[in-house]
């Protein structure tokens, strides 16, 4: 009984850091949008936090539970660090290749698994915990777009929700099968992330319809 509850103390703060860390990876994403949009220290902030914290509140609002966010005092700290870093940092990040993509993967990895394990947790089905992990990881982006006045990307371009729910699929296949190795939220998290970037990089898409100028959704 120790060893169990060992091992869930040890899941638990896996899971609220990959939690904090997809938070801060989305935030960053956010605040480099705003950055492209030229808005000032509030705005890159602001924009930062709500695509930061909007993953977990869409997460647990599914679940059925009070938002984590306005529990634990440490996610808007997280999201609003990241909008600050965004803003004194944006010179030297945004020099790097595709930086919004690129953080945009590692929080839709890093969320979809949180996503799925939180739902998991809360006695969803098979099927529902994988669709709420996906739509845990698109739900900053999406926001991310929809502020900046774009399409979002799930919509238009590469591979997006497929990954998610594959790597949401990692972790609740194994917990199923009554595996809880916490090898698997970080394997699905890194699948995730590599789907995403091969699909970036050779411009993958799902098959389009028939149509001039239709773009497929992914």
């Amino acid at each position: 009984m120790a060893v169990a509850a060992a091992t869930r103390g040890f899941d638990t703060t896996l899971l609220l850091v990959l939690n904090l860390a997809g938070t801060f990876v989305f935030g960053l994403s956010g605040g480099l949008a705003a950055v492209q949009k030229r808005l000032d220290i509030f705005g890159v902030v602001v924009l930062a936090m709500v695509v930061g914290l909007a993953g977990g509140i869409t997460r647990d609002l599914l679940t059925g539970i009070p938002p984590q966010t306005f529990r634990d005092w440490r996610y808007i700290a997280v999201a609003s660090g990241a909008g600050l870093v965004t803003f004194l940092a944006a010179p030297a990040l945004q020099r790097l290749e595709g930086p919004i993509l690129r953080l945009d993967a590692a929080g839709l990895g890093l969320f979809c698994v949180t996503g799925a394990s939180t739902a998991l947790d809360h006695h969803v089905g098979t099927v529902e915990a994988v669709v709420l992990g996906a739509i845990t990881g698109v739900g900053g982006g999406v926001i991310r777009d929809i502020l900046v006045r774009e399409i979002p990307t799930v919509l238009r371009t590469g591979l997006y929700a497929v990954p998610a729910l594959v790597g949401a699929a990692i972790v609740v296949g194994a917990s199923r099968s009554g595996n809880h190795n916490v090898i698997f939220p970080i394997a699905g998290a890194a699948t995730c992330i590599v789907i995403r970037l091969v699909g970036l990089h050779f411009d993958l898409s799902l098959p389009q319809a028939p149509g001039r100028g239709h773009r497929a959704s992914g």
